[in-house]
């Protein structure tokens, strides 16, 4: 890979960070005031429906938070692989990783076939009717 394409993917990923860090905060932040904003608000008591809804909602802010949170540490991770120069090269049988994937997903640290052997792998032992 050359410099300049190293670059590009630096900045890319750089700027996903950013934009991942920001939201995570935000999606953190809502969820965790969104119980005691409805109580202030309102002291009256509230039907169960509602407050399942809300429940929900924070549970799912928060499940979202988790999800962008492990995709940060992926970026972390390609940053890390850019500096010491493993950058484009799959953890798992040591080859390149080609362009398009890494256009497509700039912290990918697998390449596709490395990628769709691993989730066999991990869907291994499901049901259909379980999922």
């Amino acid at each position: 890979m050359t410099p300049e394409r190293r670059r590009i993917y630096k900045n890319r990923l750089l700027n996903m960070r950013a934009q991942l860090r920001g939201d995570v905060s935000r999606m953190v932040s809502s969820a965790l005031s969104a119980g005691d904003d409805g109580a202030r608000q309102n002291r009256m008591p509230i039907h169960m429906a509602e407050m399942a809804g809300d429940h929900f909602e924070q549970e799912l802010s928060l499940t979202l938070a988790s999800s962008k949170d492990g995709t940060l540490q992926k970026i972390e991770r390609a940053l890390e692989r850019i500096e010491d120069g493993t950058y484009g090269v799959c953890d798992g049988c040591g080859r390149k990783i080609l362009q398009a994937r890494l256009d497509a997903i700039p912290y990918a640290d697998l390449c596709v076939p490395c990628a769709r052997l691993d989730e066999d792998t991990a869907n291994q032992g499901w049901d259909e009717e379980e999922l």
